[in-house]
């Protein structure tokens, strides 16, 4: 069963100047990093948002610190979403009508098609106010935002983690925001998203080069860091992709499959039940299901239950 230690206050690390993860530690289930990015023009713009209400305002009151804007009279330029799911989408109704929120055009699609589903299955947590906002400014391959003379670029690396994976990447300061394609200890999660795309989207991240790296989840890592957390989540990929062919051609279900390889160097991370969820989408591919078909989640998060040997902890 998986286990968690305490939770810290989130923190503000300035990872570049001018250039801020908001990093939530621990960053289990719904406790995710969101990023603030100002421009020497006074302009500024979010990467994501959080979960619950509480930790939502408690991100835009850290905003208004870095900024020294009040974020209702000075909006933010935008707030970038990384993909659709509701830890990275929840406090989107909270920024000001005239703030676009900017994501691939398959987030808006999937943020309205998941509606509060994570809030209805991940139950522990006080979620205070929540509403849909998606995405209303979308794109589909590359666009570049101007925050004075800082260049932002947004690349669309998936189906990877979802079918909606972004990128956020400052290329002069060689700074990366990775949402959810980099979980930094724990393991990343592929049911929405594609086991054969995920090391694709590894590989993108890799060809950018990035010195710094701000993950969905997880400490930031930096320098050499860097490499060993995409070499590490893309030997996690291949596993999974072992694992799912041969328990595929065994007959094996998906929880099965799972259930014999649950020893395995993986296993210390974070979120080990995740690995039957990533071979219900192996097992999708390998059926020859185009990618991007939807899998019934209800059933996958009952077998990641059973995997976890009880209910799954959310903390956030």
């Amino acid at each position: 069963m998986s286990t968690r230690h305490t939770l810290l206050d989130p923190e503000l690390v300035e990872v570049t100047p001018g250039v801020f993860g908001y990093i939530q530690h621990d960053g289990s289930w719904m406790v995710n990093n969101t990023g603030v990015i100002t421009g020497d023009d006074g302009s500024y713009l979010l990467v994501d948002t959080t979960s619950t209400e509480a930790r939502n305002r408690a991100l835009l009151a850290a905003v208004e610190k870095i900024t020294a804007k009040e974020i209702d009279a000075d909006p933010p330029r935008a707030l970038v979403n990384t993909h659709h799911h509701g830890d990275h989408t929840f406090g989107n109704w909270l920024m000001p009508a005239r703030t676009p929120i900017v994501g691939h055009v398959t987030c808006r699609e999937d943020v309205l098609a998941a509606g509060l589903v994570a809030a209805q299955m991940l139950t522990g947590p006080d979620y205070g106010q929540i509403e849909l906002r998606p995405p209303d400014v979308t794109f589909t391959g590359s666009m570049t935002l101007h925050l004075g003379n800082r260049l932002v670029e947004l690349h669309h690396v998936g189906p990877a983690h979802t079918r909606s994976d972004v990128v956020v990447w400052l290329p002069e300061e060689r700074v990366l925001f990775s949402g959810d394609i980099v979980f930094a200890g724990g393991q990343p999660f592929l049911v929405e998203g594609s086991v054969a795309g995920y090391p694709k989207g590894l590989a993108a991240i890799r060809a950018l080069a990035p010195e710094i790296l701000v993950p969905g989840h997880g400490p930031v890592c930096r320098g050499d860091g860097v490499g060993r957390v995409l070499d590490d989540l893309t030997e996690y990929a291949a596993f999974v992709a072992d694992i799912g062919r041969a328990g595929h051609a065994a007959g094996q279900t998906p929880l099965e499959a799972a259930t014999a390889a649950r020893d395995n160097r993986f296993a210390g991370w974070q979120e080990s039940e995740r690995l039957v969820g990533n071979l219900h989408r192996a097992y999708s591919e390998l059926d020859g299901n185009p990618i991007g078909t939807r899998i019934p989640l209800g059933a996958v998060w009952a077998d990641m239950v059973a995997l976890n040997g009880g209910p799954i902890g959310c903390f956030a």
